[in-house]
């Protein structure tokens, strides 16, 4: 009977420790998928965090840039366009929008 009372308790320390260790397992896998060791890096040398971020931002702008370009040239084709089919009321307005624009385009060509 005593055995069977020290093979319970060991039995449950056992599997507290196997709880233990499952959970400090899954601890060190979700501060692995954070990524915390690299933010923690990053704090310690705010030149390169600095660095990163311009990097960022320069990219975010020139990818707005491209794009604005393209959709703005896209709205423009698609103005010529109606502007060629001669509707009656808006296609005065259409064509006087693509000449002001062509001329913007002209002059900032220089």
């Amino acid at each position: 009977m005593v055995n069977d009372q020290k093979n319970a308790e060991t039995s449950t320390g056992e599997d507290q420790l196997n709880r233990i260790y499952k959970l400090t397992a899954q601890i060190a896998e979700q501060m692995e998928k954070a990524r915390i060791h690299e933010y923690t890096q990053l704090l310690r040398k705010p030149l390169r965090l600095i660095w990163l971020n311009l990097l960022a931002g320069t990219a975010r702008g020139v990818g707005i840039a491209i794009g604005f370009t393209f959709f703005a040239a896209t709205i423009i084709y698609v103005l010529q366009l109606l502007g060629a089919l001669n509707l009656p009321i808006i296609g005065d307005y259409i064509a006087d929008i693509v000449r002001i624009v062509q001329r913007q385009m002209e002059l900032k060509s220089f």
